[in-house]
């Protein structure tokens, strides 16, 4: 059984294992590589690392002309720097240019829970989907974790993907399949669908198992690409079951919530309630679990919205024949 460890540490070691196999793959930080974890590359090949100090801007401008010469670039400091800090540069010298720059970001949500609203990234989900050309990861545990840092150097072109800074429980099988673009199905369920992002993967599930103590089954799926998103498997859902419920630790405005929105508004309108939070900032507190109750972003919020779902379904009129 793999242990509760958290998910910057295993894309840490994971970068070693790219490094090993891949000489092209070069390391940037800003200044913050052991809590990156990104100290571990550092350690096994310094002439690959590049520490560029406290300066977010630059170091997105120094990945860019270092994948120019054919290098993959891996620059990594936390998820509210390298969103909103270095955020023109890292949408001008490499999106725009469709540079095969891999931006990880840790402490991420309100899972930053000691440092305070400055450095709890809430809005970068939202920032980095509407950057065209953007890939945006948020795997939920260390199994895909490791495979989405895989995946991000296999893939050519920008990439962005978030982490938290806490241990993450082991949600998934070690043989389960990551593929860019497809969410992961968790539990198969006919009356109303879970889709959650990062953290909040291990809180949908606790919510479906409250669920299923009262007899209702929900879907739960693992939302790890938040673009592309997974449309197929939304649809699926909005057409099988009586609703979806998504839940992520960030503002529900621009998200998972919001890209879920989109896709069923446009194809298969159903109702969608989403978890996360409330277009407010949030603040420091006493642990992470504390912080997700206060701001209603866990599984009793989620179990709640699912029954508004199920309960709205009981309420509506039988279709016309």
């Amino acid at each position: 059984m793999i242990e509760a460890q958290p998910n910057r540490v295993v894309y840490g070691r994971t970068l070693v294992e790219l490094g090993e196999s891949n000489p092209r793959i070069v390391v940037l930080d800003a200044d913050v590589p052991k809590s990156t974890n990104t100290s571990q590359f550092q350690e096994r090949f310094p002439d690959r690392f590049f520490n560029v100090g406290i300066a977010e801007q630059n170091m997105m401008g120094i990945a860019a002309g270092l994948a120019t010469t054919g290098k993959i670039p891996f620059a990594s400091t936390f998820a509210v720097f390298a969103t909103m800090r270095a955020c023109e540069q890292v949408r001008t010298s490499i999106a725009y240019p469709r540079l095969n720059v891999k931006i990880v970001a840790t402490n991420a949500g309100v899972e930053n829970y000691g440092d305070g609203v400055t450095h709890q990234a809430v809005e970068d989900l939202a920032i980095m989907r509407a950057i065209a050309h953007m890939v945006v990861l948020s795997p939920s545990d260390p199994i895909t974790t490791r495979l989405a840092t895989l995946a991000a150097a296999r893939y050519h072109g920008p990439v962005y993907m978030r982490l938290g800074r806490n241990p993450n429980n082991v949600v998934h099988d070690k043989d389960v399949k990551f593929e860019i673009g497809k969410m992961i199905v968790l539990r198969e369920g006919c009356d109303v669908t879970l889709i959650a992002t990062g953290r909040c993967v291990e809180q949908a599930l606790i919510a479906a198992e409250k669920l299923a103590l009262t007899g209702v089954q929900a879907r739960v799926l693992d939302c790890h690409t938040i673009k592309p998103v997974d449309s197929a498997e939304i649809l699926r859902s909005a057409r099988e079951t009586a609703g979806i419920v998504t839940a992520e630790d960030h503002n529900i405005i621009g998200g998972l919530g919001g890209a879920v929105c989109e896709v069923v508004a446009s194809e298969c309108p159903t109702v969608v309630r989403r978890v996360g939070l409330a277009d407010r900032f949030a603040s420091s507190g006493r642990g992470y679990a504390k912080l997700l109750s206060h701001y209603h972003i866990d599984a009793t919020e989620i179990t709640k919205y699912a029954e508004e779902v199920l309960a709205r379904r009981s309420c509506s009129p039988a279709p016309r024949p």
